[in-house]
């Protein structure tokens, strides 16, 4: 069976998304660690390109792949993130020796580079990088600030929130594999809802989750305090499986 490895570069949501990835091709290869350093058909990173520092480190990670694989210790380089959704027309000319490119949402033309065809019945499914005991949940994509630090509106979009359905979906099947602790994670939770739903649904969504048998832990990251659901605090008092926490 070929070798596929994963480099997985910026925040706790880009892990996300490679873990979905993985999870639609790990019948076609045998996954390898991050970080072990062994010979493999197939290197895939996921770039970040949030600030300098880290648009860096993703140029200079993406240059070390292709010289292992001008060594012959990696057989295809694949690129895909929020720094080669940036750089899109620039990165191919600047660095050819990758084999294929492509942006931070295209999940289902990145899965099918790595030989397999994108399967709906797995849109849930995840294939753990963490620890077997805690998972990241990401249920939104984008931002509607416009922050001027920041370039994230810049590079994924507007706030699109992921349906609660589909959330209960994704947890319940991580709780079928035996994750206890869940992470929730968005650029900004407290806007989320409001383009789905027309309201700050964070809530709701946090209630129907500590409700799924087998949820131990709920903790809350990356709350804007503009708009922000005070009606969370009171879900965070009264259920007791969402941490007293909030980042």
């Amino acid at each position: 069976m070929k070798k596929l490895q994963t480099v997985t570069l910026g925040c706790s949501k880009n892990k996300v998304d490679t873990e979905h990835i993985l999870s639609q091709v790990e019948d076609l290869y045998e996954i390898v660690p991050e970080g072990e350093d062994i010979p493999v058909d197939v290197l895939l990173i996921n770039t970040c390109g949030f600030i300098g520092d880290a648009k860096e480190e993703s140029v200079q990670t993406v240059l070390e792949a292709v010289d292992r694989k001008n060594r012959g210790e990696v057989g295809k380089v694949v690129v895909f993130g929020c720094l080669s959704q940036r750089y899109a027309d620039e990165l191919p000319g600047l660095i050819p020796e990758v084999d294929a490119w492509f942006g931070a949402r295209e999940f289902d033309p990145v899965i099918k580079e790595l030989g397999s065809e994108p399967s709906e019945s797995k849109r849930s499914e995840r294939y753990l990088t963490t620890p077997s005991h805690y998972a990241y949940i990401k249920i939104a994509e984008g931002c509607n600030r416009t922050c001027s630090y920041c370039a994230i509106p810049i590079i994924t979009g507007p706030y699109k929130s992921r349906s609660i359905e589909d959330i209960e979906d994704e947890v319940k099947y991580l709780v079928s594999t035996g994750v206890k602790e869940f992470q929730v994670i968005a650029q900004d939770l407290s806007f989320y809802g409001l383009d789905n739903y027309k309201r700050l649904a964070l809530p709701e969504l946090i209630k129907r989750l500590s409700d799924i048998k087998g949820v131990e832990w709920l903790r809350l990251h990356y709350a804007y305090p503009t708009q922000f659901p005070y009606e969370i605090l009171d879900v965070i008092k009264e259920r007791e499986n969402v941490c007293n926490y909030l980042d």
